[in-house]
């Protein structure tokens, strides 16, 4: 059948959960037998999400092949335990940068080239081309109606929608007055009449409030913004996300849409495995508690929660999996360095610690002395990307003795962790943005290694063939039959030394998994240590593979020892 679009709007306020509500809704239809894809739209200027500050955005996702995109994707991928490729990322930039090349290359004919009809015809064009092939079209536009930043964005889903089947979907804040007890409709009322005026008139409400909207909110919403009341859809603050497209289901929220393009529901939806999973984060009474030792956790008088959100989600699938219950507590890396606040002696009240990765030299020394820490007490250790980095500075200065560091910070004697070699002409000439080692790259894992028997009890040997034989040459490297081979996703610049492989193998650091580029050099690309309890690291990104249904193998490790089972 040909593409239907349903687009997910947000009014009064950002940050109101649009992307679990498209996650969501996507895993109705998919559980349904339909094929589903999800668009996310950032009116950002930056043609990704790949400069921007964390502590200002949130987390970076990375997708398979290599785009630097707003965290949004990640659920997607998540709920629809799928890969999402970069182009369903569309910026503003992205958009106004295709208009001016094509006028550049005449392909206006040398016509005027307008805002009105050029620009809302390129976001058309890019939706249209990522519908291809699938039922559903799920199109997430980011910010608030109002802001002049998505108004361009308005119009071309108008236009999409007097062209196609499509519903509109509008998620909302009620803000619950506690001196009253009651929850205010009005900022939604003027919300959506912003909304018509674009010609968009939605098909749902979803209301997103601290406690769940009472039938008397619901009836007001439905006679003063035009939708029936049965189509006002209540999406309280939960403990646990995943268990939004659950109370979407009993609400008929997948029904009602289906409906809405006439079409029916099943009476068997896939959603066993999903709900197993829920139901073991509710039951698990064993507890786990986790430290991630990151850079960027404050953020002014509160935890920043969004820059590590698929490390915290890859803990939560990990815990789920084993039917035990993670306590995920946020450290801020450079408290542990300094004599005057430093909280090294808070992390003993942890099961396991995570370092994440991260950049510049910011908390550096605080997360050395965590890993160190972890090496020297028996405490389940995890490194990620920059955490293994650190990892192996750690071992070179505190078993080995070597003054060591990255290059990223400082010049040294022994400089165990270099810039990767095509990485020095980018940063010398400015390029930044879309230049590091990105997306997925195949790592050859030794046998009889922890690393092999956490991805060999995933059967991750077996899943990621397809997902290689997919992959550009330079991604696969050089590889063997006989040697089992996964893959993760990157995002970096820096690698361990090759010059230095050697002497820290042959002085008891276990890289347990590399990649071996066209050229024949070795990339490291996981280590551990043999008569440690748990100390797991990789200069991958795991998280970003991680999902409900297919939790990471190297975080079912960790979490596993952390939990002692």
């Amino acid at each position: 059948m040909p593409p239907k679009f349903i687009f997910v709007l947000g009014g009064v306020l950002s940050g109101l959960g649009k992307g679990v509500v498209t996650s969501s809704i996507g895993k109705l239809l998919k559980s349904e037998g339909y094929d589903v894809t999800a668009i996310k739209i950032d009116p950002y200027i930056n043609l990704d999400a790949g400069t921007l500050r964390p502590t200002e955005h949130g987390e970076v996702w990375v997708t398979q092949d290599g785009g630097e995109i707003d965290q949004d994707l990640g659920n997607y991928e998540r709920f629809l335990n799928t890969n999402i490729p970069k182009q369903n990322n569309i910026t503003t930039g992205q958009i106004y940068l295709n208009v001016i090349e094509k006028e550049r290359r005449l392909e206006y004919g040398g016509r005027d080239v307008e805002v009105i009809p050029d620009i809302p015809n390129e976001i058309m064009r890019r939706i249209y081309q990522i519908a291809e092939g699938h039922d559903f079209v799920l199109v997430e536009v980011g910010g608030t109606t109002g802001d002049i930043e998505n108004l361009l964005f308005l119009y071309a889903i108008r236009e999409i929608g007097r062209k196609h089947p499509s519903v509109y979907i509008f998620v909302t804040y009620l803000p619950f007055l506690r001196n009253v007890g009651e929850l205010k409709t009005k900022p939604t009322q003027h919300a959506i009449s912003r909304l018509r005026e674009t010609g968009i008139f939605p098909d749902f409400v979803v209301t997103r409030a601290e406690v769940p909207t009472d039938r008397q909110r619901r009836w007001i919403i439905a006679q003063r913004c035009f939708v029936d009341e049965e189509n006002v859809i209540d999406d309280p603050d939960l403990d646990n996300i995943y268990e939004v497209p659950l109370l979407f289901r009993k609400q008929k929220f997948g029904e009602k849409i289906l409906n809405k393009f006439g079409l029916k529901i099943s009476n068997d939806p896939n959603m066993s495995g999903w709900e197993k999973m829920v139901e073991n984060m509710k039951t698990a009474t064993k507890e786990v508690r986790i430290g991630v030792v990151g850079k960027y956790v404050e953020h002014g008088a509160a935890k920043h929660r969004d820059v590590y959100i698929s490390i915290i989600q890859a803990l939560i699938h990990a815990g789920a999996y084993l039917n035990v219950k993670p306590v995920i507590e946020q450290v801020q890396s450079s408290n542990l360095s300094q004599p005057e606040t430093s909280t090294l002696e808070e992390l003993k009240k942890y099961d396991g610690i995570l370092v994440p990765g991260g950049f510049g030299s910011t908390g550096v020394e605080g997360k050395i002395e965590a890993i160190r820490y972890c090496r020297e007490k028996n405490v389940p250790f995890l490194g990620l990307c920059y955490g293994m980095q650190l990892a192996v500075v750690e071992y070179a200065r505190n078993v080995l003795g070597w003054n060591a560091h990255t290059t990223e910070i400082e010049k040294t004697e022994y400089p165990v962790i270099d810039i990767l070699p095509e990485q020095k002409s980018l940063i010398e000439n400015g390029k930044y943005g879309g230049t590091m080692r990105l997306g997925s790259y195949v790592a050859i894992i030794k046998d009889g290694t922890r690393i092999f028997d956490a991805y060999k009890n995933s059967n991750r040997f077996e899943k990621d063939k397809e997902e290689i034989k997919n992959l550009e040459s330079h991604k696969i490297g050089i590889v063997k039959p006989d040697q089992y081979t996964i893959t993760e996703r990157h995002r970096h610049r820096y690698e361990v030394n090759p010059r230095f492989v050697k002497e820290l193998e042959n002085n008891g650091l276990i890289f347990s998994g590399r990649h071996v580029r066209l050229d024949g050099q070795e990339l490291m690309e996981f280590l551990e240590l043999k008569n440690h309890c748990c100390f797991l690291a990789t200069q991958a990104h795991p998280e970003f593979k991680s999902r409900l249904e297919n939790p990471s193998p190297i975080f079912v490790e960790f979490m596993r020892c952390a939990a002692k089972l």
